[in-house]
């Protein structure tokens, strides 16, 4: 079972180790680097993201079977039109659920605030 991974940052341990027992995925497929930073970087002046979108199309066709799991995350847009398209052709489009631990702390009489997010499950769109 593959999952790619069309998601603007790396896996990190916990959500690879969630991926491999709960859904049973073996190999991991990310964007080839040109295709990364285009994904990472929709221009916010774009209309219509159909064009754009094609070339994300076209890799996970490349790269996947039906069946397969597709991670996704990034722009909000580009996201909504891939996971319809990975439901009408057979893929399953999940995204990382967190628990985010805000801790505030007092520094130079300012109060500053850190979140920290923990992964804690793939959930299907």
């Amino acid at each position: 079972m593959n999952m790619i991974l069309l998601f603007s940052h790396k896996l990190t341990d916990t959500q690879i180790k969630d991926a491999i027992e709960n859904l049973k995925i073996t190999n991991f497929k990310y964007l080839p680097n040109n295709l990364q930073k285009i994904w990472s970087n929709v221009p916010s002046e774009l209309v219509d993201l159909e064009e754009y979108s094609k070339q994300f199309k076209d890799f996970v066709r490349l790269v996947a079977k039906k069946g397969d799991y597709v991670l996704i995350q990034g722009d909000f847009g580009l996201t909504c039109k891939m996971v319809e398209w990975c439901k009408k052709n057979g893929f399953i489009p999940v995204y990382s659920t967190t628990k985010r631990d805000v801790i505030e702390e007092v520094k130079n009489a300012k109060v500053v605030k850190i979140s920290k997010f923990k992964h804690v499950m793939f959930r299907k769109f």
